[in-house]
């Protein structure tokens, strides 16, 4: 199976500029060949939101060299330390002074490297643009068989219009662009992103069907007071990347309804390829707080502390996922690449959560989002779902563990307003209210993914 339908379009919002049909194919073709030229290993493209980042990413793909999505803004240490790491073929996109061992181009001057497994497609690293990431080694097969299932399910097909609102480095972003381009549809690439007035001025002018965001981009657009009945062919809004509160739910909901649209709310991890879960659109007001019923060809269970698995409702545990489009397995070294699959369709997804008398999953919190508060364990994830329903005027809000206490950055939060939340968390977990340091920042960190970078904020902590 291709990725690329051949009815697809890109449209650069920025130029105007469109490639579709032969003509597009034949840019991806030319780049394929292009990339056949290059000696034995994987690939490294630095992504940006631009068509040349898209046509890089599919030719690639198209053309069987295993390909990694790097951010075009990460710094330049850890980029030069994959590189280290990997030994990639070539690094597209690169700019300024290469590496020891690479041309001015940043081609590696060594013909000889290890060739990647040949089901290996796609990796994405595992942090954003700081610290060691390794990478998720996604098959061909995994990636084809997400697209087609999140094709499904959100009933694409070739008259949709998606823009660009997520990095395309990201796997959420990526997994947009590929349902799309599967199906042939059109995919707008617009690099402003949904805070800024140029991609708006695009969904009108090119009428874009559908938006992605993920938690904070909803929290964003509630604050500018988001209303899809201005955008007549504004018809599908989806969100995944984090729980979104369900107050937040049933408001952009209840707006998609009105307007004669729908909203699905998703699940997923980049070692998923990377969606699991969407909440169909028809069920989502009576299933609100779940991330729906597994995806097409997947399925939930639920692992217990002593080891069994179960699917017996309301029972909570580590979620488990099994499907076609589980990873097969991580790198960190360029070794790994030649490795198979190590994980025969199953993910240990980390995340606590229970499956309803439906199969529909709820997620609870997570594993390893745990603090201490004077020794005892507490979950980041309730502490932050607390403050949001405390009723006090809260609005995005980050835990982090710091010692023996819990650390909770708040944005644009007056004083009293942060006694408060730390006496509301006091009061509900028992425990003395100087273990929860409530403080105030003018704007939580985000990676380019959108979500919060809490590793930034522990180190402030």
């Amino acid at each position: 199976m291709s990725l690329l339908a051949p009815g697809a379009r890109l449209v650069d919002a920025t130029s105007g500029e469109v490639l579709a049909g032969p003509e597009l194919r034949a840019a991806v073709d030319k780049i394929s060949a292009e990339l056949a030229a290059l000696p034995a290993g994987v690939l490294f493209a630095r992504t940006s939101v631009d068509v040349p980042s898209v046509l890089r990413y599919v030719a690639a793909f198209e053309s069987g060299r295993a390909v990694a999505l790097l951010d075009a803004g990460q710094d330049r240490e850890v980029l030069l330390g994959l590189v280290a790491r990997f030994r990639p073929a070539a690094v597209l996109g690169g700019e300024g002074e290469p590496p020891a061992g690479y041309t001015a181009d940043w081609v590696r001057e060594d013909a000889d490297g290890v060739v990647p497994h040949p089901d290996l497609a796609v990796l994405l690293p595992t942090s954003g643009s700081t610290g060691n990431p390794k990478f998720v080694r996604l098959s061909r097969q995994a990636v084809l068989a997400n697209a087609e299932a999140i094709a499904e399910v959100l009933g694409i097909t070739a008259d949709e219009v998606a823009p660009t609102s997520l990095p395309l480095h990201y796997s959420y972003g990526m997994s947009v662009l590929n349902s799309h381009l599967l199906r042939g549809a059109t995919v707008v690439v617009e690099p402003t992103g949904v805070m800024g007035r140029p991609f708006w001025q695009a969904v009108e002018e090119h009428k874009i069907t559908s938006l992605a965001g993920v938690p904070y981009h909803y929290e964003m657009l509630k604050r500018l007071r988001f209303d899809p009945a201005k955008y007549p062919s504004l018809r599908t809004i989806t969100q995944a990347g984090g729980k979104l509160r369900e107050d937040l739910v049933v408001e952009f909901n209840d707006k998609m309804l009105a307007a004669g649209g729908r909203m699905f709310v998703m699940y997923g991890q980049t070692e998923a390829a990377p969606r699991m879960a969407t909440v169909p659109a028809e069920k989502l007001a009576e299933k609100i707080g779940s991330a729906g019923p597994a995806l097409p060809g997947g399925a939930f269970s639920i692992r217990l502390e002593d080891g069994t698995e179960t699917s017996v409702p309301d029972v909570v545990g580590e979620v488990l996922y099994r499907g076609p489009n589980v990873m097969m397995g991580y790198a960190e070294s360029e070794e790994e690449l030649a490795e198979p699959d190590s994980r025969g369709g199953l993910l240990e997804t980390g995340d606590l959560g229970r499956l309803d008398a439906d199969g529909y999953l709820f997620i609870t919190g997570r594993l390893k989002r745990i603090g201490k508060v004077f020794g005892n364990r507490v979950n980041l994830d309730d502490l932050e779902q607390m403050l949001r329903g405390s009723g006090l005027d809260i609005g995005a809000a980050a835990a982090v563990p710091a010692g023996d206490k819990v650390v909770v950055w708040v944005e644009n939060c007056a004083a009293d307003t942060r006694k408060a939340a730390a006496k509301a968390l006091s009061e509900k977990l028992h425990m003395h209210v100087s273990g929860f340091d409530v403080r105030d920042i003018d704007a939580l960190p985000l990676l380019a993914s959108g979500k919060i970078d809490y590793r930034s904020l522990e180190g402030r902590a």
